[in-house]
């Protein structure tokens, strides 16, 4: 029996596998988890906390109870929380269990980096110039840093995916970097350990899949490219990387090889590289786990590799020696996150009112979630994976985008959008992409465009069409040539929606059945609906998903989404834009204050860091000001919208 230490698509992902195989599973979840798919896929589910990760997914001991109620005799960690925890490894074998993953050892000597450093530059593993060292005070670290010059890179030694991590261009912003990167390591990891790099501004981020058996064999099953990151976290990943030859991947996968056998590796792991324009590439870290991105792989070589974790995890030898490997056509993938690109990114919480996956036979998605549920602000954002195969990169990102097109989840904020014009980015599409993609070519522009007039008109049409639809199904004997008919021979209405604080007033005037005159915003649009398809001043709709409430319309058109609110109320929201509250933006732990009351500030001065699915968030002053009043102490769960601070506006005048 495998207990999945996990939850989300992942849990979901290798209860897949191991069904398919005959194991029975186990599912762990907390209160925050009891509404979600991985609890009910599972043949046994034990709670194990409420909702927090530290006193949950992340406890060892409450993990171990679970396994010794269910009677598990393996464990799998997925990945994120315990997974790359040595002592959580230890601890299943010393239960008398099997650890799906790498030994302990391997695990601790490739979860610091400082350490991996080392060893991989005496394996004759190319590594960036940088500081491993272990004194750890400022003084030498920002000596350190002065020596390798700039701009660094300063990371934390433990952990991953982009926490404890800062970009540091000049030797006035090092001491701050510093700081916030061993806090957010502190709190993320454990270890406030850090290590510096020389930083390359716009290399390719190029990893390599290894697998290694416990009878001495290793290989690599090719490499993906994870170039397109925002702070670090990958947001498109793909397979193969569309820059790789022949001679540079048999070079990388040496190096990746190389780099397993030099800790004794076994399992599935993943060598990061960066790699530069000029073809030389150097180790980043090593992932001693399965990785987010593992479909892409799996779907270029046809092999799935939580079967290969499982079996190598009972002794059995790879069935595949490096010479078999065969990577066919290409696969990309992008993850979607209840995040607001719009607002910084920041992590959305709330019930899924709408999710709607797409069923094309040619995308692949794998979803931790359902309709209804609610997004909890403890974990993660990730909710979900959407990834296409093709013969060559172009069709692979045809597909992608004709899949993400078909999916639509409305509730909490998301990134759809943002996927699916990043996948349209000329860069991109031309295979050119950078770690530097977002930051530079993009320069901040994250946010999707409101929606434009004949939009609000065909939302507001469709409403008004699917009502009297519903109307004439409940009605005995109507003819579809009365629908729309009024004694009058035009049917008026008014529809108001709400546009963050504005009102935009929608008129329709029908004429007749399937029939509308719309205007909006000064603009005028005829609008039809026959048979299913709609249409805009003659122009037909690309409508791939519609729905609506007594609140919300929801509309997926083309490659854009709208969630559009109903106005009902005689009074807009209020104060939202008031300087003098700031208020938390999302649900976090308030880690740190800077500021006491009676403090004089400044427009952009940091107030707070706000923790949230473990990052830092810095909460400004919106203008100049007094500290008036200060809601909260340090160290407190605060809600989305709690006022964090009261300011007293300086006068611009004075």
């Amino acid at each position: 029996m495998l207990l999945i230490a996990n939850r989300g698509e992942i849990a979901l992902r290798i209860m897949r596998t191991a069904k398919a195989k005959g194991m029975e599973t186990v599912a762990v979840y907390t209160d925050a988890d009891a509404d979600a798919p991985h609890r009910h896929a599972a043949d046994q589910a034990v709670r194990i906390g409420e909702g927090p990760a530290g006193a949950s997914y992340l406890s060892i001991e409450r993990l171990l109870d679970a396994a010794g109620q269910t009677g598990a005799d393996a464990v799998h960690p997925g990945y994120g929380f315990l997974s790359e925890r040595a002592d959580f490894c230890r601890a299943v074998i010393e239960g008398g269990m099997t650890f799906v993953g790498p030994p302990a050892d391997a695990i601790d000597a490739m979860g610091n980096k400082a350490a991996a450093k080392r060893l991989m530059i005496a394996a004759g593993v190319p590594c960036i110039p940088g500081y491993q060292g272990a004194a750890q005070d400022d003084p030498s670290l920002i000596k350190a840093g002065n020596d390798i010059g700039f701009p660094l890179m300063v990371k934390a030694a433990a952990g991953g995916g982009g926490r404890g991590m800062r970009l540091v261009y000049d030797a006035a912003e090092l001491p701050g970097a510093l700081a916030l990167a061993r806090s957010e390591a502190q709190n993320a990891f454990g270890s406030s350990t850090l290590i510096l790099e020389r930083a390359l501004l716009r290399p390719r981020h190029v990893e390599v899949q290894v697998f290694a058996d416990q009878h001495g064999s290793t290989i690599h099953l090719g490499e993906r490219d994870c170039s397109v990151q925002r702070r670090h976290q990958k947001v498109v990943e793909e397979a193969p990387c569309p820059v790789m030859t022949p001679a540079l991947r048999a070079a990388m996968g040496e190096a990746a090889v190389q780099a397993a056998k030099a800790v004794n590796y076994v399992g599935a792991g993943t060598v990061e590289f960066l790699l530069d324009d000029s073809g030389d590439f150097y180790f980043l870290e090593m992932n001693t786990r399965l990785q987010v991105e593992h479909p892409v792989t799996e779907l270029v070589t046809g092999l799935d590799l939580v079967a290969l974790q499982l079996d190598v995890a009972q002794g059995l030898p790879l069935p595949l020696t490096q010479d078999a490997v065969a990577l066919n056509g290409h696969a990309i993938e992008v993850r979607l996150y209840a995040e607001d690109p719009g607002n910084d990114f920041l992590p959305a919480a709330g019930k899924i009112s709408v999710w709607h996956p797409t069923a094309a036979a040619d995308v692949r998605t794998d979803a931790g979630i359902a309709q209804g549920q609610s997004i909890s602000p403890f974990y993660d954002p990730m909710v979900a994976k959407i990834i296409a195969h093709g013969s060559n990169r172009e069709q692979a990102r045809q597909r992608l985008i004709e899949g993400l097109s078909d999916t639509a989840m409305f509730g909490p904020a998301n990134n759809r959008d943002f996927l699916l014009r990043v996948l349209d980015d000329p860069t991109f599409a031309a295979g050119e992409a950078t770690t530097a993609l977002l930051d530079e070519v993009w320069q901040g522009d994250f946010a999707d465009p409101p929606p434009p007039p004949e939009v609000l008109a065909l939302a507001t049409v469709m409403v008004a069409a699917q009502r009297a639809q519903a109307t004439a199904e409940q009605a005995a004997y109507l003819s579809d040539d009365l629908l729309g008919w009024h004694s009058s021979g035009v049917g008026r209405s008014r529809h108001r929606l709400l546009l963050g604080d504005d009102v935009v007033m929608v008129e329709l005037l029908q004429s007749g059945p399937g029939a509308w005159t719309a205007h909006c915003l000064n603009q005028r649009f005829e609008l039809t609906a026959r048979d299913g398809v709609y249409r805009v001043d003659g122009k037909a709709q690309d409508v791939r998903y519609f729905g609506f409430d007594h609140d919300q319309i929801w509309l997926c058109l083309g490659r854009c989404s709208f969630s559009l609110s109903r106005y009902w109320s005689t009074s807009a929201k209020q104060g939202e834009d008031d300087p003098s509250h700031i208020s938390a933006p999302m649900h976090g732990l308030l880690q740190s204050i800077s500021v006491q009351v009676g403090d004089r500030v400044q427009a952009g001065q940091c107030l707070a860091i706000l923790e949230a699915m473990k990052m830092q968030h810095q909460i400004h002053a919106k203008a100049d000001g007094i500290v008036q009043a200060i809601g909260f102490d340090p160290g407190a769960q605060v809600s989305a919208g709690s006022q964090l601070f009261a300011l007293e506006i300086a006068d611009p005048t004075a």
